[in-house]
């Protein structure tokens, strides 16, 4: 019944702890979860940014490509801002930047070989190509999105035409020269196509091809820099941290409170059938106590009465030796008949101790007293405690039980032998009771069968003092064990032992 109960239990604890850690480690996977989503959130947040930087800049555009960098770098300022968008810039198709806003970006060529997502220790820089559409040079091939070009430059397109035509030197007409069938065309401009040739998201008036090209080159704007702080994704994340690491504690302090509390309901039921089976060997022994009781009332009168016929027989026959022999062994066999029935009849009886302070120091010198002729014929050395210590124990059982225990080391030792009787405190609130002997000791087989009734290692022994021990000790609560001395002999170690209060 005990192993079923024993995995039954182990099964739950199982359960229980599997719980626990299945929560932490749901929790875990819930934060790492919302880790990769708030990041994935601040990444779409920057290519968001992104695209309406790059709406800002086809605003800013004039002459069809052209932005200035003084309005465009006023207009990216706007929209910095310290702790969540801190900086800002458009770069080349060579990698150089042509407008920032913000504090100074660090780019590593690692970055501009491969455009896209970098992330730092307290920011994200995400870099993006810009697409706002495609315009042709004079020469033919496909130019950026748009231009930055100083306002120095931009200040040329908004001079006085007037101005522009006086510091131009104009050829005089010549009248008699033929008609070519370009007349009445307007004249053309600088770069030798005409006004209503050049397109309408074509080169700026006042540039040459030669110099838009390489405006294009160098100035035309390539992809967009930003740096995002991470300050609020990472107290986020923190915060979650925190908020799921509380959560996996209760979930484990749970799982640990309900084993312990399953533990302790198993341990009262436990209790419960041992107080039962206690119950019950109680009655059982105290019916045994009324037959052992009606068993002596009926024995010891025959006993004494034969005992006596045998001493009477043993005075009168004073010219028999033998028959004195015969009368004599009657006798003796009396006395052992009725030492056993006496054993048997104090086995029998239950075992109720009443608790109270007791000082063990002088209950041991009184049982040492009573053993005193044994202990002088054999030559024992006896060594008692000697500091005074009151314990919580029923005397009577005490003595009993320190008679039984002195009486077998009395009997196991030899001649010139020494026994020690050991009261040692563990803590402030129990000690432990050690009855030491160089005796033969007892083998490891058998320490545990000695408290069994009838079981006795001495060829004339009842086998039932040990047995009476036991009952004492398990009706103190105590704990009682038999173990090996050093070098020879045997300890029997009385544990559990609850200290009443130190004498002064």
């Amino acid at each position: 019944m005990r192993w079923p109960a024993a995995k039954r239990s182990l099964g739950v604890y199982i359960i229980l702890i599997a719980f626990g850690l299945g929560v932490c480690g749901w929790q875990v996977e819930e934060h790492l979860r919302l880790k990769q989503t708030a990041a994935q959130a601040l990444i779409n947040r920057g290519r968001d940014i992104t695209s309406t930087l790059g709406v800002v800049v086809r605003s800013q555009r004039r002459f069809g490509l052209v932005v200035s960098k003084d309005r465009i770098e006023s207009a990216l300022q706007d929209l910095v801002r310290p702790g969540v968008l801190e900086s800002i810039a458009i770069l080349g198709a060579t990698g150089e930047t042509i407008a920032s806003a913000g504090r100074p970006v660090e780019l590593t060529p690692e970055m501009l070989r491969q455009r896209g997502v970098y992330w730092h220790e307290n920011s994200l820089t995400l870099m993006n190509l810009m697409d706002l559409g495609s315009a042709q040079s004079d020469v033919g091939p496909s130019a950026p999105a748009a231009i930055v070009v100083a306002d120095e430059r931009m200040s040329r397109a908004f001079r006085p035409s007037s101005s522009r035509r006086s510091s131009e030197p104009r050829p005089a007409p010549d009248a008699t020269a033929n008609p070519t069938p370009d007349a009445g065309r307007p004249p053309p401009n600088a770069s030798g196509r005409t006004p209503s040739e050049r397109p309408p998201f074509g080169r700026p008036p006042w540039m040459t091809s030669e110099e838009y090209d390489t405006v294009i080159q160098t100035q035309g704007v390539h992809s967009l820099v930003i740096t995002l702080s991470t300050d609020e994704m990472v107290g986020m994340v923190q915060s979650d941290l925190v908020l799921r690491s509380l959560v996996s504690l209760l979930a484990l302090a749970a799982s640990l409170g309900a084993v312990l509390a399953w533990r302790n309901v198993a341990k009262n039921s436990e209790l419960q059938i041992r107080l039962v089976r206690a119950g019950e060997m109680n009655t059982h022994l105290k019916e045994m106590n009324l037959a052992a009781a009606g068993l002596a009332h009926e024995t010891r009168n025959p006993l004494n009465l034969i005992r006596g016929l045998a001493q009477m027989i043993a005075m009168q026959a004073e010219n028999s030796p033998k028959l004195r022999e015969h009368a004599g062994s009657i006798m003796e066999e009396a006395d052992r008949v009725t030492v056993q029935l006496n054993e048997f009849i104090d086995y029998s009886k239950p075992r109720d101790a009443h608790l109270a302070p007791v000082d063990f120091t002088r209950v041991a010198a009184d049982v040492a007293r009573t053993l005193l002729p044994d202990i002088e014929e054999k030559r024992i050395r006896l060594r008692q405690p000697e500091s005074p210590l009151l314990i919580e124990a029923d005397e009577p059982l005490l003595r009993q039980t320190l008679f039984n225990l002195l009486l077998n080391a009395v009997q196991a030792v030899e001649p010139g032998g020494q026994i020690e009787i050991v009261l040692s405190p563990v803590g402030a609130r129990e000690a432990v009771l050690e009855i030491r002997d160089d005796g033969p000791g007892v083998p490891a087989a058998q320490r545990s069968a000695i408290f069994k009734p009838y079981v006795t290692m001495r060829p004339k022994g009842v086998g039932l003092g040990l047995a009476i021990v036991q009952q004492i000790v398990s009706a103190h609560g105590w704990e009682i064990v038999c173990a090996e001395n050093q070098p020879h002999g045997a300890v029997f170690r009385v544990s559990r032992i609850r200290i009443a209060a130190p004498l002064a």
